[in-house]
């Protein structure tokens, strides 16, 4: 059929608990989990005990108490992902990375020179299996959403490429909790209206669907209900935000714990910025309470910056409004991210706080806190990140921290909405 796309979605399967297995052979077969405070992964193993990402370590251990608990090892993660990511550029003329551990991949026209959408697909699997020693899984479809939930139906560890004649057939049929974007709340609103699957939407006007959601979001279930996906694979897509997480336990945490926790944050965002000669104006504080609940607050400023001190500032008063809720609920997570990213030659942000002195003059010659940034910036980049470390994390007796994942390793829309996110889910 002329001008049908053919994407392809390659996911790698249980991805950071497949590493530790492909790396140690007695946890091979073994439920294994990533992380102990707060699972960051879990292997297939694992998760057919009801273990999921996300999930605190006590209610992990008790739903698989025979599980593997490993602590993470970014640098092997980083390894692995880029070599799975050089054979995906061997594949395909265009790569879009979403994560770590999946991406998009535009094959189409392939077919004349010989290479199918399910040849290519089969290649991959192979290939890195083969090279790499990991699992992966692909999905294939005319669209970015249908090859998304094609990889998912797919999953663990197998192929399925729908061709276009059986698409509508094979979406519709979906539950809508399997399309991107589509989250628990959202399915209990689905619900009310008696919306199981796919094919309950397309039953539906548009104009029903915009009368009980409104026009963004009954726009948008319009279009995924017939597959409307019309979303390009772009190898340079801009990168939207920086940011990072730290998983906390379930507590209680000191308040220096949780400070030194922020000011680890905003070091890691802003240096990562620095690096990439990028600056932003909004602050976003992510917040998970011990309920599991999250919220995200957010505080735009006039110039961009990439400063430390600025972004600490910030995410701390952001945190101080949430300061009665934390001491109600419990902290089990606190995540930094700097967005709206601009130039390089737009006007920067000074730094805060522009204060008086305390004789109500303006200091002469302020110290200005870039040069520490840059300072900081030359020995790790010397030495390496882990050369010089924050005098109020050791004060705070905080061991280093369990990143939720190396967000830097995304260049493609960090904290964009992937292809198919629903208008209507919660950005928490």
């Amino acid at each position: 059929m002329v001008g049908v796309r053919a994407i392809l979605h390659a996911d790698l399967d249980a991805f950071y608990a497949s590493v530790e297995q492909r790396d140690d052979v007695a946890l091979r077969g073994r439920p294994v989990v990533v992380g102990g405070g707060v699972v960051l992964a879990a292997s297939y193993e694992a998760r057919a005990r009801g273990v999921r990402g996300g999930m605190g370590g006590g209610q992990a251990a008790r739903l698989c108490p025979e599980a593997v608990v490993v602590a993470p090892r970014w640098d092997a993660y980083v390894e692995a992902s880029a070599r799975v990511r050089a054979i995906m550029e061997e594949a395909a003329p265009e790569v879009e990375p979403v994560s770590i551990d999946e991406a998009y991949l535009d094959v189409t026209g392939l077919e004349r020179i010989g290479r199918t959408p399910a040849g290519v697909g089969a290649w991959l699997r192979r290939v890195v299996r083969r090279e790499v020693g990991l699992p992966l899984t692909v999905g294939g479809a005319s669209t970015r959403m249908l090859a998304k939930i094609a990889c998912g139906a797919a999953k663990p560890d197998g192929l399925r490429v729908l061709a276009p004649g059986d698409e509508l057939a094979f979406l519709r049929a979906r539950p809508v909790g399997a399309v991107p974007g589509i989250g628990p709340a959202t399915m209990e609103r689905l619900s009310a209206f008696g919306i199981a699957t796919v094919g309950d939407l397309a039953g539906l006007p548009e104009e029903t669907l915009v009368a009980w959601f409104g026009a963004h979001a009954g726009g948008w279930f319009h279009r995924i209900a017939h597959n409307r996906d019309g979303t390009p694979v772009r190898r340079g897509r801009a990168r939207r935000s920086f940011g990072a997480q730290a998983a906390l336990g379930r507590g209680p945490h000191a308040p220096a714990l949780v400070d030194a926790r922020l000011l680890g944050l905003a070091d890691r965002v802003t240096r990562r910025m620095r690096e990439k000669g990028r600056a932003g104006r909004t602050i976003t504080l992510r917040v998970r309470f011990g309920d599991y609940e999250a919220i995200t607050r957010s505080r735009t400023l006039p110039l961009r910056t990439a400063e430390s001190a600025v972004v600490l500032a910030t995410a701390r008063e952001l945190l101080a409004g949430v300061r009665g809720e934390v001491a109600a609920r419990g902290l089990t997570l606190v995540g930094v991210a700097v967005s709206g990213l601009q130039a390089d030659d737009a006007p920067l942000q000074l730094a805060l706080p522009l204060d008086e002195d305390a004789d109500g003059t303006w200091p002469d010659e302020p110290d200005d806190p870039r040069a520490v940034d840059e300072a900081l910036d030359a020995v790790r980049e010397r030495f390496g990140t882990a050369a010089l470390t924050r005098g109020a994390l050791l004060r705070a007796g905080a061991a280093p921290p369990a990143w939720l994942g190396p967000a830097d390793l995304v260049e493609a829309a960090d904290g964009a909405p992937r292809s198919g996110q629903s208008p209507a889910s919660s950005p928490a």
